[in-house]
């Protein structure tokens, strides 16, 4: 799961903000209570958005000095399926058949010294993750 979360982030964030250390990376998550997956648990749903979180901003210090680039996660739909189970973890089964890849759905704004240089929508999918 991490390795999925990672490859998109960096797909992502190469492709907004390409050649773009920073002032500041921030990232919000827009009710993340209602992400089309991220996990039933919500000790590991934070620790998913933390690890995200904490990718995103290593990306960032790839930005110029000066830069600042704001993310707003709108939606998370990672790898497969996750099933409840009785233990501590739940079980996440994913098929090599199946058309469920992971995604992202986000906007991006990319400023320097208060001027928006960069904004836009992103719908990240990552359809050869079984490939890596």
């Amino acid at each position: 799961m991490k390795t999925v979360i990672r490859h998109l982030a960096a797909a992502g964030l190469l492709a907004l903000a390409a050649g773009t250390a920073s002032a500041g990376v921030t990232v919000n998550y827009i009710e993340p209570d209602r992400f089309s997956d991220v996990s039933f648990a919500s000790w590991e749903r934070d620790e998913t958005l933390k690890e995200l979180t904490e990718h995103f901003a290593k990306l960032g210090a790839e930005l110029p000095p000066g830069q600042d680039l704001r993310i707003d996660v709108k939606d998370i739909d990672l790898a497969g399926r996750e099933y409840p189970t009785r233990g501590v973890r739940d079980l996440r089964v994913v098929r090599s058949n199946g058309a469920d890849w992971p995604r992202i759905d986000l906007h991006y704004t990319v400023e320097q010294d208060g001027r928006v240089l960069r904004s836009g929508e992103a719908q990240l999918r990552d359809m050869a993750f079984m490939d890596r």
